[in-house]
């Protein structure tokens, strides 16, 4: 690592210590450092955390009480988004952070491919120098994202504490994430089919909770599939919120997310035979009944352009006042269009 873009950080270790090196640095690290136990476990992986001039990469390692560590951390590297005056909807804003509704369209941050007109862009312009480095060059201030089709709420850091103190909250599962999607069929616990596939289960109200592991696709690394087996666990939740049709054809669900994972709710809802509408990695081939919608319905289906997905609401506790704060934002115009061109709920 360039001598000149870190900086070292000691950290000594108290008295009755977690038997993990990960998680003995995460309550011994200094609050200034902001450093999450996440970010600390990635360092260690990166050998960037050393005892007695030797590297420890090993997270689980035993530490004793009086153990010294250096942790060295990367200086965030002179950023290479440029500010963009791209209108933003500000839901809220304070010293600490802001939460922004997102359109659909719109990447959250800089990628190959995508270097200008991005969230990060916008707020570099809003914001100026007060988001936090801590997301590194290209993503300053982000603590979560949603997908480039997804609109939606999400909350900006911006300064270290405040980002710091978002990241373990989103890390712990605290923070409330609530989305809208439309999706081909009606999920129900009375469908056999379901309590055929596993990973499903439904819980008190007809809630479907649907647990796996997610990993990138063996083949197509640009998609992520579901196993049981490796991976990251992830947990959604979907409940009906309307069903369309006569019989009914299309819902639509909340989804409320316990992890976070990459396309979580798009891959999972596709697990269950339920992929969004407008979906075009997910969404598979299921086709309605023609007969049991309104036309203006079907042809408002066919013509979608991107998966029928809205953050719709985001719930977590101010990281520096303590506040609860929840905020929500109604369906964008284009997901509104498509309920009203499909017709009421299901009497």
């Amino acid at each position: 690592m360039n001598e000149g873009l870190s900086r070292d950080i000691e950290v000594v270790i108290g008295a009755n210590p977690p038997e993990r090196l990960d998680k003995a640095l995460a309550r011994d690290v200094p609050e200034a450092a902001a450093l999450s136990r996440s970010r600390l476990m990635r360092l260690i992986a990166e050998g960037a955390v050393t005892r007695g001039g030797a590297v420890v990469e090993n997270a689980k390692a035993r530490v004793t009480e009086g153990d010294v560590f250096i942790v060295r951390v990367g200086v965030p590297e002179e950023l290479e988004a440029a500010p963009e005056a791209i209108p933003l909807e500000v839901v809220y804003e304070d010293d600490a952070l802001i939460v922004v509704n997102k359109p659909a369209g719109m990447v959250v941050h800089p990628a190959p491919g995508t270097p200008r007109g991005t969230l990060v862009n916008a707020l570099l312009h809003h914001c100026g120098d007060s988001l936090s480095g801590i997301g590194g060059a290209k993503r300053p201030g982000i603590v979560h994202r949603i997908d480039k089709d997804t609109s939606g709420l999400l909350v900006v850091a911006k300064h270290d504490a405040a980002h710091h103190g978002l990241a373990a909250q989103f890390e712990a599962h605290s923070a409330e994430r609530r989305y809208l999607a439309l999706v081909f069929g009606v999920p129900s616990a009375a469908d056999p089919r379901l309590n055929g596939v596993k990973g499903v289960n439904f819980e008190a109200g007809g809630l479907l909770k649907i647990t796996t592991r997610l990993e990138r696709h063996k083949f197509d690394r640009q998609k992520q599939a579901v196993f049981f087996d490796r991976g990251r666990h992830a947990v959604t939740r979907a409940r009906v919120v309307q069903a369309f049709g006569q019989p009914p054809q299309v819902a639509l669900v909340e989804c409320r997310l316990e992890t976070g994972r990459t396309h979580q709710i798009r891959v999972h809802m596709a697990h269950v035979g339920h992929g969004l509408i407008g979906d075009p990695t997910y969404g598979g081939k299921r086709k309605p009944a023609l007969k049991a919608l309104p036309e203006a319905g079907i042809a408002a289906m066919a013509g979608f352009p991107r998966q029928a997905l809205h953050a719709a609401s985001l719930g977590f506790t101010h990281p520096v006042t303590g506040e609860d704060l929840r905020f929500e934002t109604p369906l964008p115009a284009d997901m509104q269009g498509l309920l009203d061109a499909l017709g009421g709920p299901l009497g």
